[in-house]
């Protein structure tokens, strides 16, 4: 009985050698009808370029509209203000995103709202959010918002204020202010960490 399990493993050790297995695959497509593996590679390789194209036109979407809402923020709350102040508004934008305690994507930032118990109503982070306002794709404001959006999306090193998540206009004084750590005054805004 030992005798006979001996051989057996003798058998399989000697037939599962890497060389073996090799050699066995390649006498299988030399051999073989390789017109079955042909077709099915070719529809594996067509399904594979279009789940390519279907997510990378996912992902272009997506991209497109967080850059669309990120200009609209930096469009009503910054298209009076110099370049410079428009980049730290969309720094904010994008430093709450990365936070972790906001929303990860950007339009979920910039349309967030939260419960406020003095006001007992609802209220978002960004005033312009609750209010309905036309906008002019073809001003120069716009255009100009439109393209610090996508320059500061794709080039976040262009980001002027790296961990600010608070700002205000200048000419008021809200309460939540008076905790916060000012890093910078550009325009008519005022930053805080």
């Amino acid at each position: 009985m030992l005798r006979i399990i001996r051989q057996i493993f003798s058998f399989l050790r000697n037939r599962l050698s890497p060389r073996d297995i090799c050699s066995d695959v390649l006498f299988y497509w030399h051999s073989g009808d390789r017109s079955n593996t042909v077709f099915i590679s070719g529809i594996m390789l067509i399904f594979f370029i279009l789940s390519l194209f279907i997510y990378l036109t996912i992902i272009n979407q997506q991209e497109a509209r967080e850059i669309h809402c990120l200009a609209l923020n930096i469009y009503h709350e910054a298209r009076g203000e110099p370049d410079k102040g428009k980049y730290a508004v969309a720094s904010v934008t994008l430093n709450r995103v990365a936070s972790g305690r906001y929303p990860n994507t950007v339009c979920d930032v910039v349309f967030q709202k939260r419960w406020d118990y003095l006001r007992k109503r609802y209220v978002s982070a960004f005033s312009w959010t609750e209010l309905d306002t036309l906008l002019s794709t073809d001003s120069k404001a716009w255009l100009k918002a439109d393209y610090i959006a996508e320059d500061i999306y794709h080039h976040p090193e262009a980001q002027n204020l790296k961990n600010a998540l608070f700002y205000h206009a200048r000419h008021i004084r809200p309460s939540w202010a008076r905790k916060k750590i000012s890093v910078a005054t550009i325009g008519q805004h005022i930053f805080y960490n």
